[in-house]
């Protein structure tokens, strides 16, 4: 998934070569959407109790707080990169606005069922959005100049394949019953959609508009969410997008090598620069 050097899991912060930092090669758009991503990978405190609650195996629990370890890392890392490129940002700041305004329910609910139906169903979300994290930061990591930032994606597309691989293992090793095929599709787009949700847009919102713009620029969840998908566009180029398909494939029990992963792929290229032509986004045509 990673290309060119692949980082070994176990990294810190201290790891990172800071002192590389070249402001030559920010660019303004791609700062907004790290300050985005930070957000919501810290937030992974939330999502740890979420799982630890419906995972109904205490052997696991420690192997989610692991997990969580990680996925918080990348939240501060990406935020300490993005108050370099913008020393206006703040991400303690900007986190506490957010993780005050976005509260899912089921952050929320004591119940210990997963919102997906099952703990199974729960492992395909998962692998989904690990599917999407890998891709995303891969993309990153090739379309920026910065230096600092090439390491950063890259040390967090690695993690984030891992993660994806120890949802994956954990699904496949599940004593419950299988899902029908059409079930776990149906999840599996279900997460997917919700990457419209206010998890997404609100973020965005949060690491763009400054406190004291808010009451000049209140939240609106039309106009974050076509902000930052217009910033994904701009990062995504078709084969990460084939990639992830073949991943969620992986994860559903199709065939992820399969003719009908392939053309589903470039469907969803397609129909991902018609919705930003649409929008008056401009989209990468390379592969």
């Amino acid at each position: 998934m990673v290309a060119g050097q692949v980082y070994k899991a176990g990294w810190g912060p201290d790891d990172i070569a800071w002192d590389r930092f070249d402001p030559a090669g920010v660019e303004p758009w791609m700062v907004d959407a790290i300050k985005s991503a930070a957000l919501v990978e810290y937030n992974a405190p939330d999502y740890v109790s979420y799982l630890k609650r419906i995972f109904p195996d205490p052997n696991f629990h420690p192997t989610i707080e692991q997990w969580g370890r990680e996925e918080s890392q990348h939240g501060k890392v990406l935020g300490r990169w993005a108050e370099m490129a913008d020393p206006n940002f703040k991400l303690e700041e900007a986190f506490a606005r957010f993780r005050a305004g976005y509260r899912p329910a089921h952050f929320e609910s004591d119940d210990t069922t997963s919102v997906r139906g099952s703990v199974r169903g729960e492992m395909i979300a998962r692998c989904v959005v690990e599917s999407g994290t890998s891709s995303y930061y891969t993309a990153i990591k090739e379309a920026t100049a910065e230096p600092v930032l090439q390491e950063i994606a890259g040390r967090i597309a690695a993690d984030e394949f891992r993660h994806y691989r120890l949802f994956y293992e954990t699904l496949k090793t599940r004593q419950e019953p299988d899902l029908p095929f059409w079930r776990k599709l149906t999840i599996a787009l279900g997460r997917i959609t919700e990457a419209d949700d206010d998890e997404i847009s609100y973020s965005h919102y949060c690491a763009t508009v400054p406190a004291d713009q808010i009451a000049a620029k209140p939240y609106d969840r039309r106009t974050s969410s076509r902000s930052q998908f217009g910033l994904t566009l701009r990062i995504y180029r078709k084969r990460h997008i084939q990639k992830l398909t073949q991943m969620i494939a992986k994860a559903v029990g199709a065939d992820p090598q399969g003719g009908v992963v392939k053309l589903a792929g470039a469907a969803i290229w397609q129909l991902l620069r018609m919705r930003a032509g649409l929008a008056g986004v401009t989209t990468q045509a390379a592969n």
